[in-house]
């Protein structure tokens, strides 16, 4: 039976694009379909990192108000923008097919990473970005960059920046998979938990809105998700852990690995951190043992020095 549905979502442009792509797919099911736009506190404080002022969090609770008040009856999120831990009364209740989960260097002037000259400034305000960029190159000079994608690309060609750090995922969702000058390789950027994909949040007291969502569920995807976001969930993960982690699902082998460096050192060195196990995809309990492998891959890292926050 088709239902009338209302999307919670930020109005940015990458926003947008998602809540319209979950719109399109249930409206090709039947269900008559309008998107509730909103400014959430997190689109609202640019000046100062995620970090200081609250997390990822911030670019949700107004949504999540949305559905409690019945104004919506889901919020569509970039996944790695979800905090680990939901607020009672609500749940993930699908994640669907995931994009490229890599990272993109976009830049008017260099083609890559490698080709920047001693000081040159890079545009990032992720924590697991700036280790990820002191190890690889630490006589970079690291800058602040917050803001939606158009308003960090306009700060990029402003020359504020030599280069900026950016999800390929939101490049490409937009169309603007030209301003990507090289992809980096997941064994040199390890991409944040559940990056590249969307996920869909609801009242967990709404069993009938789940039931609509499950055609919409990509299972690998949450397989592979439900493992990254066990290792930061292990971690006290949010915007304040500069903490990596990315999961392959090669057959019936699950794989992660994970990366944490304290962006408060002079010492750029990161821990590393690797486990896998073997799967059956049909089975029930798949995603709790995908999140028991995440855990796993905390313990390791944390027996080897990581700060839990």
């Amino acid at each position: 039976m088709s239902s009338k549905l209302t999307i919670a979502t930020r109005e940015s442009r990458l926003a947008l694009w998602q809540a319209n792509h979950v719109k399109d797919l249930l409206q090709k099911q039947g269900h008559s379909v309008e998107l509730l736009g909103m400014t959430t506190l997190g689109d609202q404080i640019l000046d100062k990192p995620l970090s200081k002022v609250g997390g990822k969090g911030l670019f949700i609770k107004e949504l999540e108000v949305a559905l409690e008040n019945g104004q919506a009856q889901l919020a569509v999120h970039s996944l790695k923008d979800v905090p680990m831990d939901l607020p009672a009364g609500f749940a993930l209740a699908c994640i669907l097919s995931r994009e490229d989960p890599r990272d993109a260097w976009v830049s008017n002037e260099y083609p890559n990473l490698a080709s920047l000259p001693r000081g040159a400034v890079i545009g990032t305000s992720s924590l697991r970005r700036t280790v990820l960029i002191r190890k690889l190159r630490p006589d970079l000079v690291i800058e602040p960059l917050r803001g939606n994608l158009d308003t960090r690309l306009k700060k990029l060609d402003e020359g504020h920046y030599q280069g900026i750090i950016l999800a390929a995922a939101g490049l490409k969702r937009l169309g603007l998979g030209a301003r990507i000058r090289d992809v980096f390789k997941t064994t040199e950027m390890l991409p944040a938990a559940g990056q590249g994909a969307i996920g869909i949040e609801i009242g967990e007291d709404r069993p009938d809105i789940m039931q609509i969502l499950a055609p919409l569920n990509d299972l690998e995807t949450a397989i592979r998700v439900y493992a990254e976001r066990g290792v930061s969930r292990a971690m006290g993960g949010s915007c304040s852990m500069p903490l990596a982690a990315h999961a392959t699902l090669d057959g019936n082998v699950l794989s992660i690995n994970a990366a944490w460096g304290d962006h408060l050192s002079e010492d750029p060195s990161l821990l590393h951190a690797f486990c896998e196990c073997n799967v059956v995809v049909g089975d029930p309990n798949i995603l709790t043992k995908a999140t028991q492998l995440g855990q796993s891959v905390a313990e390791s890292l944390i027996s080897q020095g990581a700060r839990k926050m």
